[in-house]
């Protein structure tokens, strides 16, 4: 490889990884296009309802499975699609 023409191979591979790199990163995270949430979006607040009632307690885990699970009943949770074409 000669001194003259060597060069500017040895430094294309990294200016165009970075290059590529930049495209992609700005390709991706559209940074140029932001929208500002907190500016650009009207929220209207209204204010919390609902009651502080207690409704069950559980503490450790005295029970190994959950009330009404469907675990093993898996025909009634998986049902077959049927098509109006058959």
């Amino acid at each position: 490889m000669s001194d003259d023409g060597g060069l500017w191979l040895l430094l294309a591979g990294p200016a165009g990884a970075t290059g590529l790199y930049w495209a992609l990163y700005r390709y991706y995270r559209n940074t140029d296009k932001s929208h500002d949430f907190e500016h650009e979006t009207k929220v209207d607040a209204k204010p919390v309802t609902g009651s502080n009632q207690k409704v069950d307690e559980i503490i450790g885990t005295r029970e190994t499975r959950i009330r009404g699970d469907n675990v093993r009943e898996y025909r009634t949770r998986v049902q077959r699609l049927r098509s109006d074409s058959s």
